[in-house]
């Protein structure tokens, strides 16, 4: 049992990096085979073909950092602090995982094609979901969150500002002449992205103005 758990691993390991640098369509059983040092046979045998395998790797992609996010543990936090540390560990998760970038952006460009037939991909979710709708809650009990808040639009609003960053980081350097990659870039992109998703949760304080006219 030890010993087919480490060829699988073996094996999605090798995939994953040959699905992330050529894409669903480029990538071969043989080259796959080759990198993880075992033959076609035991490829089709645990995972049945290459959309099979494909599939296991989006899988365990997707629960990889959703096992990172359970970790944190956000239920210990105050609620800002919560949100402040989920911002940070997304960021950083694109960051140390190109191949999660990489692999993701495949996937957009197939519409999806695979993602959508995965049931587990619900499940992996909306426990997610439901945490930042608990935090919400609770920031918004404290008076410090709006109750307006969309779980669902904070979460996508979370990854955006860490994927952009890291997604487009070679062009975005290219453009703005200046090498996004250097530590004190990305210390400063994590801060503003902490800052802008703590903005936007905040409760909104009347004008100056407003309370003038009351």
């Amino acid at each position: 049992m030890r010993d087919a758990l480490r060829t699988q691993g073996t094996i999605l390991a090798a995939a994953r990096y040959e699905f992330t640098h050529r894409g669903f369509e480029g990538a071969r059983i043989d080259a796959i085979a080759k990198r993880a040092k075992t033959n076609k046979r035991m490829l089709y045998h645990y995972f049945g073909n290459k959309e099979g395998l494909y599939k296991r790797v989006l899988v365990e992609a997707y629960k990889e950092i959703r096992q990172g996010e359970r970790e944190l543990e956000l239920d210990q936090y105050d609620p800002v602090g919560a949100v402040e540390t989920l911002v940070r560990f997304t960021f950083r998760h694109f960051l140390r995982s190109p191949w999660f970038i990489a692999l993701l952006t495949n996937e957009n460009l197939l519409r999806a094609r695979f993602l959508k037939t995965l049931p587990e991909m619900r499940g992996l979710h909306s426990p997610l979901v439901e945490q930042l709708r608990t935090l919400i809650e609770r920031g918004a009990r404290e008076g410090i969150f709006r109750k307006d808040v969309d779980p669902v639009q904070l979460y996508i609003s979370i990854a955006a500002l860490g994927y952009f960053y890291v997604s487009n980081n070679a062009t975005l350097s290219v453009i703005f002449q200046s090498n996004l990659s250097d530590d004190d870039k990305l210390d400063s992109w994590e801060n503003h992205a902490v800052t802008v998703i703590l903005d936007h949760l905040k409760t909104l304080s009347p004008s100056p103005r407003a309370q003038s006219e009351r």
